[in-house]
């Protein structure tokens, strides 16, 4: 396996230098509190950027994230998911509350109580140009990006700002800045958390020409956490134990336990790239027991252990994330 500083470039490494990422603004939503939105699950890809305030973000099988100002998060697959000002909070349909309270013509929606106020940009996103299918698989549910932890802060920051401008005024035309905008974030994030997955050797589509590979491939990125074993897969791909594993090794170059393996490193490595969360809930999101088997693992396919691999990613410039 190529190290940090010395990639290989390959195809799919250009495609991701040339990602292009069409984003929709849906509402720019002031929300005092209390208040509380349901997000119903749908085959387009969502996100959040909280301008002002803070709110919890729920989404099964994670824990529930508190984002605050600066902070952005996408679901690259749809998933449905609650936003609300705080637990337990009393929560409605966003279909419901936008009709029933609909956006100006610029876009902007108001809702909730006498409280605090809590502003989110939300909207949805499509890829645009020649991205494979299988760089789609390889991103988790959720994904969290936080420009003042990841190395970024220092020029998205200021559009952040520039956002927050565009809030406040009331000159035509920001619904469409918005969106331009969003794509910066999109990107970003994108390349940033897919890195991990190029340094990790699976961003290849090889795979997923063979229907039952695909199959078991999809599931290991999908369910990281569960404890797989072989004859569970083969269940899934259709296919006898020892066909399986046959099969696998030839389609993938290496058998389903190790290609599972470099699977959760790759998903650590990406969070760790993107997000403030500690190396502990890293851990468990990718599939293992505890930090230290992680980091055990981690170190012996990186070279070096999470710590250091944050610590290098978030200090190097933000074109060499993609590269």
């Amino acid at each position: 396996m190529e190290r940090l500083n010395n990639q290989p470039r390959d195809e799919v490494s250009d495609v991701l230098q040339s990602l292009s990422v069409h984003s929709v603004i849906y509402c720019l939503s002031e929300l005092r509190a209390p208040w509380g939105f349901r997000v119903e699950g749908a085959q387009v890809a969502k996100f959040h950027l909280v301008l002002d305030g803070s709110c919890w973000l729920e989404l099964d099988g994670y824990d529930p994230a508190l984002l605050a100002a600066g902070e952005f998060v996408l679901l690259p697959h749809g998933d449905a998911h609650t936003v609300r000002d705080e637990p337990g909070s009393p929560v409605r349909g966003l279909d419901r509350i936008l009709a029933d309270n609909p956006p100006g013509a610029d876009g902007r929606l108001a809702y909730g109580g006498g409280g605090a106020t809590t502003r989110l940009l939300c909207g949805g996103f499509g890829l645009t140009g020649p991205l494979p299918d299988p760089l789609r698989a390889l991103l988790p549910r959720l994904l969290r990006f936080d420009a003042a932890v990841t190395g970024f802060g220092a020029w998205l920051m200021p559009v952040l700002e520039m956002l927050q401008k565009e809030a406040d005024g009331t000159e035509p035309g920001a619904h469409a800045i918005f969106a331009k905008i969003a794509d910066v974030f999109v990107a970003q994030a994108l390349r940033r958390y897919l890195n991990g997955s190029q340094q990790a050797g699976l961003l290849t589509h090889a795979a997923l020409l063979d229907p039952a590979v695909a199959r078991a491939t999809e599931l290991m990125h999908s369910q990281p956490a569960r404890r797989w074993t072989i004859a569970e897969l083969a269940q899934e791909a259709g296919l006898s134990r020892t066909a399986f594993c046959t099969r696998f090794t030839k389609v993938a170059g290496e058998p389903p336990v190790r290609h599972l393996a470099r699977v959760r490193l790759s998903i650590a490595a990406g969070h760790l790239a993107t997000s403030s969360a500690s190396i502990s809930q890293i851990a468990r999101l990718a599939g293992y027991d505890n930090e230290a088997s992680l980091s055990k693992a981690f170190k012996r396919e990186f070279g070096i252990p999470p710590g250091r691999y944050r610590t290098r990613t978030l200090t190097a410039s933000p074109a060499s994330t993609a590269t």
